[in-house]
């Protein structure tokens, strides 16, 4: 059987599953597996309907459960993403930007982004969108991204078809390929992650060292580099925190001082805002900086003090 005639007796399935994997939050990408439905949709083989709609049947049950655990389980879950993809502790940051700025309608380009599809489901449902709320943009964000996938591939059908025929003759050798190029994308984003981490590691200073100097009256800054989003949600700080983000770095930056250590915490997943703010901060000449372990969470667990900030306006009832 050859690769055509298999994508037109499992295309469907393939669609499905493919899809489905992918929004669990595996690094599995589905549009390929989009953009042949749409090769087939132009062969005829396929109706448009379907190539639409599987799409989306498969999209919204893993995107509800994660919305209802990030509503239940807040922050935590997107530490259980980290674990299970490469990248998504880098891109909570850029999916707090983009819901910041575009509220619900993040949800109809998320798909297209790779990582920040995984974390807008939970994040949505962390800032309390509203369920009906959530459904109408994710259902809407399903059907754009399908739908653009599914058009390029209908577009490009004959020339498709083509490939499909080249790689049923090649047989094997074309899978051994692209399997080793798929471990080999993995693996490099694994290795740059961990490598990440290591540096985190050697770099962080924990919350019981912290406490322990500031009680001694040492001159530490403590900053707080959460986004406002996440502020807004959970308005606890360290005391004497200032919260200066790593997107104003670039004109606020002359009001970290040179002369002391500055503690930078968030409440992200592997302290990547805290670590990616030092990068930054350390470009500029601010070279004594250190993330704090565990983040104001673990500061709270030891039952260290807080102050309470006015809470700031979110997205929670649009």
């Amino acid at each position: 059987m050859n690769a055509l005639q298999f994508l037109v007796d499992h295309g469907a399935t393939m669609l499905f599953w493919a899809v489905f994997i992918e929004q669990s939050g595996f690094p599995i990408p589905a549009i390929p597996l989009l953009v042949a439905a749409g090769a087939l949709v132009g062969a005829g083989k396929m109706s448009v309907t379907a190539a639409l709609l599987i799409p989306i049947a498969a999209a919204l049950p893993p995107n509800l459960a994660w919305y209802y655990l990030g509503r239940l389980k807040g922050g935590k879950v997107l530490g259980l993403l980290c674990r299970l993809s490469l990248e998504p502790d880098s891109c909570v940051r850029d999916t707090e930007n983009l819901f910041h700025r575009n509220g619900p309608r993040a949800l109809l380009i998320a798909k297209f982004i790779p990582g920040l599809n995984t974390v807008a489901p939970p994040l949505a449902g962390i800032v309390g969108m509203t369920v009906a709320t959530f459904l109408l943009y994710d259902v809407g964000g399903a059907l754009i991204w399908a739908g653009v996938s599914v058009g390029i591939g209908a577009l490009f059908s004959n020339q498709l078809e083509q490939l499909a025929a080249l790689a049923g003759q090649a047989g094997g050798l074309l899978l051994m390929i692209f399997i080793a190029s798929l471990a080999g994308l993995i693996g490099y984003k694994v290795y740059v992650r961990q490598k990440f981490l290591r540096y985190l590691r050697m770099a962080k200073i924990s919350v019981d060292e912290l406490k322990r100097r500031l009680d001694a009256g040492e001159a530490i800054s403590v900053v707080d580099v959460r986004h406002p989003l996440a502020l807004g949600l959970d308005p606890d700080t360290i005391p004497g925190a200032i919260n200066f983000t790593m997107e104003e770095i670039e004109y606020r930056h002359l009001e970290i001082p040179r002369d002391r250590d500055i503690v930078l915490y968030c409440t992200c997943p592997n302290e990547v805002s805290s670590a990616r703010t030092a990068f930054l901060l350390k470009k500029k000449g601010i070279h004594r900086v250190r993330p704090l372990e565990g983040g104001l969470d673990a500061w709270r667990e030891r039952k260290f003090p807080v102050e309470r900030r006015m809470k700031t306006e979110t997205i929670a009832n649009i």
